[in-house]
């Protein structure tokens, strides 16, 4: 090599027995096939993938039969070719011992290879075209959890990358697939890693791997040199101790950084990468062969010929144990993985699966039982031994104890379950089983916290459709038994029989013409009527989306609402055209309604975008594998609560346009008051622009994550509410304005109430004086939350300021329709 790479060390470690050289003996090898491949859905952290073929098809070597279903998901190919003999529940390779759903395959033996699609120009491909194909490949971390490894390079892209670290390690005593694959692989691993280069541009990259792999290091040095490429790629050779092959103790050891609390490699500018997910990356890129095999290391005494194998994924365990000769008589315990991170397996019928490394068939004087548990006697061995620098007594106590909040403050969620402590404990204590037990609860008390929250916001939803129907309802009620205004009527009808008859206006020689119009404004009736009762269907629809947050289905429906909300404007303007209203029409039930329906919908968005937002902090907490499809769901969301708000605002400003009784058409005002109308009326829509301005703001700043205390120090919070102060003044100003303008149109017939005017003014009355004690009421809640609640005092003042604005408004209507009363 040109240049060593420094070594550095990490805290803790032990050095365990090796048990290495029984399985490197015998040559990699290969199994015949099984009777049966049983290809579970879930090979993969994350969600199951989606079968693709039904019981009965043929299927071809590499083969897709499963696609993935999101976006922490991956494809599943074929290892060989034949017949889907079933899709059903098995059992599969976990602690758990449960089953899952698994397609089963029966070999033809044919071996016949679908058509495969190699990428033999990857260099001058975009790198999403690569990253795309290799998720089709269904490539995952083959030595960890099995990430997704297209999900893991996409995050690569968005940070400027130090260190790219390939891990060779394999400190796990036992294991030695990775060894062998070394050997067999060398340069289909070297050009793995070129691949990977090119994806992610690190500006270092190293190979890490033990000194105990003498032949590997040596064959490794030699294929970088030939390549000339030990100047590109370093190979650091680190010091035989467990666990250094773990992720955050190998970037220690060659970097000398550490990865915070709750961080991940990726947030200091490094990535690691398997050697076995480099190798799959060559095959797929450059042989176009998806991943349906891996090397498995069989090992342990119960075993005859110890060795590794090259097997297809599906491959039954007991199909393994015999192929190496396994004694069942000197079978004492069955493990997938090694000795200190591995799961006892209870049944010999489950399959390899992209992620096993190793089955240990040991016997029962190379894996006895263990000693029973006795008190902890406070040696502060554990502590010594804890790669990952935390406190196990400490943590024991509390999870004993059931104190997960504390065990949380003593970053229980860092500890990487490897087996150290429980290793070196004097006491026989089962540390490890004792810290995953924590963290299970915890996580199933957080899953139980966002379902809870999330069906709370939908009960809320719910409720707030039925109360909006039930108003609904309830005005139609009120609309059907409302008398019709017979005097109006006769008036107009007499009216319009004077104007068709009098010979100044044309007589009946202007009868067609009126006629004409009157089909014409029934027609655009009905039409507006049926446009209507659609967009009603169309906002029903949009609300249960929202309820459920279908984030596709919200956008499609979305752009029906909006398309329709075009057609009536456009019918209502041809209706005006055909009829032009005589004088300003009052706020009809619909338009109220519109108005409550965008409030609840407004409300309902808002209340979707702040739950997101819950959940996605919570997810970041415990790296929760729905974070990003959660992050996917938030700019929607928020862009459907911002669209909704501007159109509630147009909407109430049309609606306080055409219910402000006392405005009248401009030729009715004195020529003074003409000019402060329309003064006043550029000043209300400045002062909304600029309430929209901030609220605009505001909105950017929480979809760049930025949370309420920053918020709140940019002043925004209180620009908002001194915006929206102005607008409320402004408006009240207006209503003075216009109600005290004498009209030449006024008469005494006009001023007088006839008695079916009489109910309506006094609903009104004690619908304001309703909404100003709501109001008060609300205001009053909030103010007691924001005692009990400081640190979410940004949100709880634009709350405020709301709810003030609205009893401003309130009292204005109020002063204005008891005024309109003390004059009738």
């Amino acid at each position: 090599m040109s240049s060593a790479v420094t070594v550095f060390e990490f805290h803790g470690g032990i050095h365990p027995e090796q048990n290495k050289t029984q399985s490197l003996q015998l040559p990699l090898g290969k199994p015949k096939l099984p009777e049966e491949l049983i290809l579970p859905l879930g090979q993969h952290i994350g969600q199951a993938s989606r079968p693709l073929v039904n019981v009965g098809d043929h299927v071809l070597k590499g083969q897709t039969v499963a696609i993935n279903n999101g976006f922490l998901s991956s494809f599943l190919h074929a290892p060989t070719s034949g017949r889907i003999a079933a899709i059903e529940e098995r059992a599969i390779a976990h602690p758990s011992g449960l089953s899952d759903l698994c397609i089963i395959i029966e070999p033809d033996h044919k071996e016949t290879w679908c058509d495969l699609r190699p990428l033999p120009l990857w260099q001058e491909s975009t790198k999403t075209n690569v990253l795309t194909y290799l998720a089709e490949m269904g490539i995952v971390g083959m030595g960890g959890a099995g990430f997704p490894t297209q999900v893991k390079l996409q995050g690569a892209q968005k940070n400027d990358l130090e260190y790219l670290i390939i891990n060779a390690a394999e400190c796990e005593p036992y294991i030695t697939a990775d060894d062998m694959l070394i050997r067999e692989k060398t340069a289909q691993l070297i050009q793995g890693i070129q691949i990977l280069q090119f994806l992610i541009e690190a500006n270092h990259v190293i190979i890490g791997i033990e000194d105990n792999k003498t032949n590997a290091i040596e064959l490794l040095k030699n294929e970088l040199r030939a390549r000339q490429l030990d100047k590109q790629i370093k190979l650091a050779v680190v010091p035989t101790k467990y666990p250094s092959g773990g992720e955050k103790q190998l970037i220690q050891l060659l970097t000398n950084k550490e990865v915070p609390s709750g961080k991940h490699p990726i947030d200091i500018g490094i990535i690691c990468q398997n050697v076995g997910t480099c190798s799959a990356i060559y095959d797929a890129v450059v042989l176009g062969q998806p991943l349906i095999s891996r090397i498995t290391t069989l090992t342990g005494a119960a075993l005859s010929q110890p060795q590794n194998v090259d097997v297809l994924l599906g491959t039954p365990i007991k199909h393994l144990l015999d192929y190496a000769g396994c004694d069942s008589s000197q079978l004492q315990r069955l493990i997938m993985g090694g000795p200190m991170m591995g799961f006892t397996l209870e049944n010999q019928s489950v399959p390899v699966v992209k992620t096993t490394n190793c089955i240990l068939a040991g016997s029962a004087k190379e894996l006895p039982q263990p000693d029973p548990e006795q008190a902890c006697i406070r040696c502060g061995m554990c502590e010594q031994a804890c790669p990952a620098s935390l406190l196990p007594q400490q943590l024991l106590w509390f999870t004993k104890s059931q104190e997960f909040e504390k065990a949380e403050h003593y970053n229980l969620f860092d500890c990487i379950e490897c087996g150290a402590c429980s290793y070196v404990c004097p006491s026989s204590i089962p540390l490890v089983q004792y810290y995953r037990h924590g963290k299970s609860a915890i996580r199933e008390a957080r899953e139980a916290t966002v379902k809870s929250d999330h069906a709370k916001l939908r009960f809320e939803a719910r409720k707030a459709r039925q109360e909006a129907e039930a108003a609904e309802k309830e005005a139609k009620r009120l609309a059907r038994k409302k008398p019709a205004p017979k005097k109006e009527a006769a008036k107009t009808d007499v009216s319009a029989s004077a104007t068709a008859t009098s010979p100044t206006t044309g007589g009946s020689a202007d009868t067609p013409t009126k006629s004409t119009n009157n089909d014409a404004s029934k027609k655009l009736k009905i039409d507006l009527a049926i446009a209507k009762a659609k967009l009603k269907k169309l906002e029903k629809a949009l609300t249960a989306a929202q309820e459920e947050t279908r984030t596709e289905e919200i956008t499609q429906i979305q752009t029906e609402v909006d398309e329709q909300k075009k057609t009536i404007d456009q019918l209502e303007v041809e209706l005006a055209k055909v009829a032009p209203p005589a004088k300003a029409t009052k706020v009809t039930n619909s338009e109220e309604a519109s108005v409550k329906q965008l409030k609840i919908d407004s409300a309902i968005a808002k209340a979707s975008v702040k739950k997101l937002e819950k959940a996605i902090k919570r997810a970041e907490d415990i790296n929760a594998p729905e974070l990003e499809e959660l992050k996917n769901q938030l700019q929607p969301a928020i862009q459907r609560a911002n669209e909704l708000e501007t159109s509630l605002s147009a909407a109430q400003e049309a609606l306080a346009k055409s219910s402000t009784p006392a405005v009248v058409q401009s030729a009715e005002l004195s020529e003074q008051a003409q000019a402060d109308v329309k003064k006043l009326k550029i000043d209300i829509a400045i002062a909304n622009a600029a309430v929209k301005k901030v609220k605009k703001n505001i909105d950017t700043m929480k979809s760049e994550g930025q949370d309420d205390t920053s918020i709140d120090a940019s002043g925004l919070p209180r620009k908002l509410s001194e915006s929206e102060t102005k607008v409320t003044a402004l408006q009240a100003k207006l209503v003075a304005l216009t109600s005290t303008t004498p009209s030449s149109a006024t008469t005494a017939s006009d001023t007088t109430a006839s008695p079916t005017e009489v109910n309506p003014l006094a609903d009104k009355i004690k619908k304001q004086k309703i909404a100003i004690a709501l109001a008060k009421a609300q205001i009053s809640k909030l103010n007691k939350r924001l005692e009990k609640e400081p640190e979410n005092a940004a949100e709880i003042q634009v709350a405020i300021s709301e709810k003030q604005t609205a009893q401003t408004t309130a009292e204005v209507e109020l002063a204005q329709l008891l005024n309109t009363q003390e004059k009738n």
